[in-house]
């Protein structure tokens, strides 16, 4: 059976779960339809930049 060669240490166990939180998603807020949204997403209203890119039904 593998067994490691050395005990990990605490700063190094420490460092490999420092990328294991949850982290607050970035939001924004988009002047053209007065609302808050995702960065880097299309807005639920279908504007993206200022420009409509999804067409209403």
């Amino acid at each position: 059976m593998a067994v490691p060669a050395r005990k990990t240490s605490k700063m190094k166990k420490r460092l490999r779960r420092t990328h294991q939180n949850l982290k607050q998603p970035e939001i924004s807020f988009d002047a053209a339809t007065g609302d808050y949204r995702r960065s880097h997403r299309v807005s639920l209203k279908g504007y993206y930049k200022g420009r409509s890119v999804i067409a209403d039904k």
